[in-house]
């Protein structure tokens, strides 16, 4: 049955299409580009570390936003959390602040996606000039919002059929690997390839983790659609483990089955088809030229759905704050015929195009890749404001709304909390030793202090804290009593 959540919203997404658009946010084109990063983060074939720490990371953090989304299932994800939690203290502030971030590391996070594509474009049209590539890249962001000019029941059907594509390609090459798997080279790991003790190893594993987490996030794609998800409680938790956890499967076999394979030394050359296109090059040594390329076409497919479901999810965000009047009022307004937040959709889709052409120029280097250059920018940005906020508002949200009810409670509650804490605080403590020249933690901490500086212009205007009272209005713990029957005593 179909329900409706706020004005235009409608619950049509199941537990089906909910892990789907989550999974195919999360493989998209990352592994395929990354598997090269990962091998030279810890230098040699022990980088399967990274996919399992990545993995950890994102299943602690993914605890975190099930508990969130199934007790607060509204559009938005972390916005709405966040103005639940945070209301207390600071009014509308850290809602206002997410809404600012995520503007900015949402499209970073699709921008990686279209240059992955493009990456492994290179493999069947290896005369692209840069110019030729900056074109398909804003073609390819241009076809996504066509695509997204839809309902969401059509949208979601969409999205199964890219997540089966998704599925194929990764499949295949999971077999053509492991079919000439060499265990040799993909278990033989440099002399003294973990030393506790090194800092050089930390450094490393830093990196590694980055790359990682980068590799799962999307775990938490339907949380960000929470008011059009059908039986948030069950549907929103689950959805969030079984993509976490089966794509760290799928991860584990790519990288091991590639190591098998293409030696790693091999990945270290920046200019070599072994960085740049691992997974053809892999296909082509094992399956022959036109199978790689059959499957190269696939693996451009899969790219496109991670900036498809990532931009479906992303616009979003900030419609519910427009709807509170914390952001500008034109992201409230929905699409007269097909109900989706315009607004929201080309917003996003503006921003990737720009950051996609920006890293394409400015990341020139062998040391900088564009990729790279992407992947530590967005993963800096989001720390602050979501990560650790988010961590923050499972413990503010038990303390000052306890009787809320809450179908999903974190398993070992606060544990999960405290190694999420932890992993997060190191890719933020490492990332400008990881990325030297580049000052990841500079950029993001001028970007919240600058959003700070907007919110104080634009609570002045409003009227609201610090310049007016605090609006405490506990939204989804009214509704619940609002729905109670006469009489129920609360819990």
């Amino acid at each position: 049955m179909t329900t409706q959540q706020g004005p235009g919203l409608f619950r049509r997404v199941g537990l089906f299409q909910a892990t789907a658009i989550n999974m195919s946010q999360m493989v998209g084109c990352g592994p395929f580009v990354t598997i090269p990063l990962m091998v030279a983060a810890f230098g040699g074939p022990q980088a399967i570390i990274g996919w399992i720490a990545g993995a950890l990371l994102a299943l602690v953090d993914g605890l975190i936003w099930a508990e969130l989304g199934a007790s607060l299932p509204g559009s938005g994800g972390t916005y709405v959390y966040l103005r639940e939690a945070f209301q207390y203290r600071t009014g509308r502030l850290m809602p206002f602040l997410f809404v600012w971030t995520a503007m900015l590391f949402i499209p970073l996070i699709m921008s990686t996606g279209v240059q992955g594509l493009v990456q492994y474009l290179g493999y069947l049209w290896p005369d692209m000039s840069t110019g030729q590539g900056d074109l398909v890249g804003v073609g390819v962001v241009a076809l996504v919002l066509l695509l997204l000019w839809r309902k969401i029941e059509n949208v979601g059907k969409v999205t199964v059929v890219m997540w089966a594509v998704m599925l194929i390609s990764v499949a295949a090459v999971i077999l053509a690997s492991f079919t000439h798997f060499d265990a040799s080279m993909a278990f033989a790991w440099p002399e003294h390839a973990i030393q506790l003790t090194s800092g050089t190893f930390w450094l490393g594993f830093a990196s590694g983790l980055t790359i990682g987490i980068y590799d799962y996030l999307g775990y938490n794609t339907a949380a960000y659609m929470g008011a059009e998800v059908k039986d948030p409680g069950r549907v929103l938790p689950r959805s969030i483990v079984y993509s976490v956890l089966g794509v760290m499967f799928i991860y584990l076999l790519l990288q091991i089955g590639v190591l098998g394979v293409v030696p790693w030394k091999d990945m270290l050359d920046p200019d070599s088809q072994a960085s740049q296109a691992v997974i053809s090059l892999v296909l082509e040594q094992t399956l022959g030229k036109t199978p790689a390329n059959i499957i190269t076409v696939l693996i451009l497919v899969t790219a496109f759905a991670s900036v498809f479901t990532g931009l479906l999810g992303g616009s979003r965000v900030p419609y519910d704050a427009a709807r509170d009047r914390l952001f500008f009022r034109s992201f409230a307004r929905l699409n007269p015929k097909h109900n989706f937040p315009t607004a929201g959709l080309l917003a996003m889709g503006i921003v990737t195009t720009a950051a996609y052409l920006i890293a394409r120029h400015v990341g020139t280097s062998a040391d900088h890749p564009p990729l790279t250059i992407l992947i530590t920018l967005l993963t800096t940005v989001m720390v602050i404001i979501q990560a650790l906020a988010q961590i923050a508002a499972v413990t503010v949200l038990r303390k000052r709304q306890p009787n809320l009810a809450r179908p999903y409670k974190m398993l070992l509650y606060p544990l999960p909390s405290i190694i999420a804490g932890i992993g997060w605080l190191a890719i933020y403590g490492y990332a400008d030793k990881a990325n030297p020249g580049i000052h990841p933690v500079e950029w993001s901490i001028a970007w919240v202090v600058l959003g700070g500086a907007v919110y104080l212009v634009w609570s002045r205007i409003e009227k609201v804290w610090p310049f007016g009272p605090k609006e405490i209005r506990e939204q989804y713990l009214t509704e619940q009593k609002a729905s109670e029957p006469a009489g129920t005593p609360s819990s």
